[in-house]
């Protein structure tokens, strides 16, 4: 069948990308919204005066006074700052005495979840069908995010619990997800669909940012709660639209035309080699071992480990930042903060890009554009920015917007790296792969925020350096470890010695070698865009 005859902008499994992305853009916003809206739910000043009184109420004299006489009475940099903003200690203050340690319990509570569900997901998605578990958990979710305000003020712990069971359904949506499109996507097209469904994950990550501090300030029912009433009602009502629209598969759909239908089955039937209906070969033992022991396995479970610190440590922290040490008030707080995901969103695009042309030409071997994208690249240019980034204090605004913008932007060079390499070394294994790295990983979820509400309990410009100047010293370790070990190649413990080839997308059913090229090339992006 000719491609060019299959119709592409109105069809079927477009629809299903675009109701993905608005998906994938829920998801985002419900998992950072509380990064927002705690700015304005925390009493700071109750929480300052417990913890240094006698500074505090200095401080609030010094206030009055400057009001009075409008004038700066102190040479003190973050005086100054607090005064010119009115983010100082007579800022606005929210219900809840929530120490840093707290807080940081809260924003890692999610990743208890997340961490665990992962692999349950792909079982569940694979048993029961990606659309259900999708749906079920996109509900249960919409559901706690709706009990988030009423659950904050009956207690601390049920907002926890809350946390983990949101973070347990956003660890099984991408396996479901993946799963349906298996099901859905023609090899060739898999780039396209795939990248434009999951971009909404960065834009949920920026509406959030900035309209988290607007409704804060005016939203309903005290401000904060409002955020999370109105992002529960959206994912109610896409939930159903999910439920309805979608199918596991395209023979399934009652609206598909039957050329888009026959084009995708047979395309992945050539894709998974069972065209002729042959029986499928009897898979090897998984070689736990052999994996488990390989330093390229490692390099990349080190470096995902590396990026997540720094990832998480930015997700939920950004927003606090910019009130604590640049004395944003809360809009401008939202808007700034969506700045690094802007960037961040468009260096992924670009690096990818980028990486695919310097291998296509023979410029780098796969090895070394992995580790110039991801060790050097990725994360010894974004250290550089972090450290710089800890000398800045709220007199210096313009400049610290810029160094976290950039040094956010550009992480997302890795994902040209670490990311994609699960293929480079194990095609075989590379969705174990990434579930073994992502596991381990997403630990960092939980110990990052906790390890920097500790440091910055006295919300100092000093503290946050510290906190600047370990995730610097994180992404250079790991960046070096990364190109150290890193491998371009299939490893010998990942090849299938039961059959003539080993590629991941047989290349025997391949009609010529642009095609199999196309083939193994359009899945390298695919996993690019899947991560």
């Amino acid at each position: 069948m000719d491609n060019n005859k299959v119709p592409f902008w109105c069809s079927s499994r477009l629809g299903l990308a675009v109701i993905i992305f608005f998906g994938c853009l829920l998801l985002y916003a419900v998992r950072i919204n509380l990064s927002v809206a705690m700015v304005c739910m925390v009493n700071h000043t109750a929480l300052a005066i417990q913890d240094n009184p006698q500074v505090v109420l200095t401080n609030l004299t010094a206030n009055a006074t400057y009001n009075e006489a409008n004038n700066t009475i102190s040479d003190d940099d973050t005086l100054v700052c607090q005064m010119e903003s009115g983010n100082g200690t007579t800022m606005e203050d929210g219900d809840f005495e929530w120490s840093k340690e707290s807080q940081g319990h809260l924003f890692g509570a999610f990743f208890y979840g997340y961490m665990v569900s992962q692999f349950p997901g792909g079982y569940l998605a694979k048993k029961l069908g990606g659309k259900r578990v999708m749906g079920a958990s996109m509900f249960i979710t919409a559901i706690c995010t709706l009990m988030t305000p009423i659950a904050a003020r009956v207690s601390y712990f049920f907002i926890l619990v809350l946390r983990v069971i949101l973070g347990m359904c956003g660890g099984v949506v991408f396996p479901a997800l993946h799963t349906v499109w298996a099901n859905w996507a023609p090899p060739l097209e898999t780039t396209k669909l795939v990248s434009n469904s999951y971009a909404g994950i960065y834009i949920g990550n920026v509406l959030t940012l900035a309209t988290g501090g607007v409704l804060c300030k005016y939203g309903f029912d005290g401000g904060w709660p409002s955020i999370f009433y109105i992002l529960g009602g959206f994912t109610v009502i896409w939930t159903v639209l999910w439920m309805v629209l979608t199918t596991d598969t395209p023979a399934e759909h009652k609206r598909i035309s039957e050329v888009e239908r026959d084009h995708i089955e047979k395309s992945i039937k050539v894709r998974e080699g069972t065209q002729n209906d042959a029986e499928p070969k009897e898979e090897p033992p998984i070689p736990w071992c052999k994996m488990m022991t390989s330093p390229a396995v490692w390099a990349i479970i080190v470096s995902n480990t590396g990026c997540d610190w720094g990832g998480y440590t930015f997700l939920t922290n950004i927003p606090t930042y910019m009130k604590e040490v640049l004395k944003f008030d809360i809009t401008s707080n939202g808007l700034y903060s969506c700045l690094p995901y802007l960037g961040m969103w468009a260096v992924i695009n670009l690096a990818g890009l980028a990486s695919d042309i310097v291998r296509r030409r023979g410029l780098l071997s796969t090895a070394w554009s992995r580790k110039v994208f991801d060790g050097i690249i990725g994360k010894m240019v974004p250290a550089l920015f972090l450290i710089g980034l800890g000398f800045m204090n709220c007199t210096q605004q313009v400049a610290a917007v810029v160094l976290l913008t950039l040094g956010v932007s550009i992480s997302g060079c890795q994902f040209s790296g670490f990311v994609v390499n699960h293929v480079d070394i194990a095609p075989r294994y590379a969705g174990i792969l990434i579930g073994i790295s992502n596991s381990i990983a997403a630990c960092t979820g939980f110990i990052a925020p906790y390890v920097i509400g500790v440091i910055t309990k006295d919300q100092t410009q000093g503290q946050w350096q510290i906190v600047f100047f370990i995730s610097a010293a994180i992404y250079i370790i790991t960046g070096i470890f990364y190109c150290i070990f890193a491998s371009g190649e299939v490893q010998e413990w990942a090849k299938d010695k039961t059959v003539e080839d080993n590629e991941l997308l047989p290349a025997k059913h391949a009609h010529n070698e642009n095609a199999k090229l196309a083939a193994t090339d359009d899945y390298s992006k695919e996993t690019e865009a899947l991560a």
